[in-house]
């Protein structure tokens, strides 16, 4: 299967399951939020082995600051992610390995927090009252956008490049064409919603549409220092869950601060 058509048939797959736990929200929606947040961290940690993280501990702080999204807000999903610190620091008492505290328990901790407070906007874009439905489909879809656009336009048009260090494939030209996308799928989800009027939602889709090629880039230095081209290969050309996602956790959370902000 050639890379372009990889790209389609998991898009195709798996952009209708996300937006239909998204619908249907509650337990499902936390469900496929841990899924992926086990399937990320894996990623995340065998790229950075080297590093000794400690990755029960990686894993429980994230699956609480999941739980804790759903149950509780902000709040508890922050209660559930400090928990990190002192499960990792514990665990790496007693664990048989040279690396020190500061490169194992870092490496832990910055798993569970990019990943489990990414994954948990998503649950709290979904539960703002009255428009949570509306609010996370508009974020979820313009990143989708975005990032898709940004791709092929880069890929036909693109001779500048925005970050050739960090992530030679991305330019200049990718990164305005998938910015405007963003903006425009914003706008039109929003358009005659009693929600956010015209310009808060252009203001949204900038937002979102900036921050999704940052998380993007964040993924690509973590790549880089650790000499990987992908997180994985779950997802054949798409590389690993954590290469899909990349986008969503930076998105995810300006998202649901701007609505709050806007609103």
């Amino acid at each position: 299967m050639s890379p372009l058509l990889s790209r389609i048939v998991v898009g195709g797959v798996g952009l209708p399951v996300v937006l239909g736990a998204v619908w249907l929200g509650g337990w499902w929606l936390l469900a496929l939020t841990c899924v992926a947040a086990v399937i990320a961290l894996h990623e995340l940690y065998w790229m950075t082995r080297s590093l000794r993280p400690l990755v029960l501990a990686g894993y429980a702080g994230a699956l609480l600051s999941l739980v804790g999204a759903h149950l509780g807000g902000v709040e508890w999903m922050l209660a559930g992610f400090l928990a990190t610190f002192a499960l990792a620091f514990l665990l790496k008492g007693v664990a048989e390995t040279r690396q020190t505290t500061t490169v194992s328990v870092g490496t832990t901790v910055l798993g569970a927090g990019w990943i489990g407070f990414g994954l948990g906007h998503v649950l709290l874009l979904r539960d703002i009252p009255e428009h949570g439905t509306l609010a996370a489909f508009t974020v979820l879809l313009a990143v989708f956008a975005s990032d898709t656009v940004a791709y092929f336009s880069g890929r036909l048009l693109g001779r500048h490049k925005l970050a050739p260090r960090t992530s030679p494939g991305k330019t200049w030209e990718g990164f305005i064409a998938g910015t405007v996308t963003g903006i425009l799928v914003a706008f039109f989800a929003l358009y005659e919603q009693d929600f956010l009027d015209v310009w808060r939602s252009l203001v949204l889709g900038a937002v979102v549409a900036i921050a999704a090629p940052i998380g993007d880039l964040f993924e690509s230095a973590i790549k880089r220092d650790m000499n990987v081209k992908d997180s994985g290969r779950l997802l054949a050309a798409h590389g690993g869950v954590l290469d899909r996602i990349d986008a969503q956790l930076f998105a995810s959370i300006a998202g649901f601060y701007a609505i709050l902000a806007l609103s």
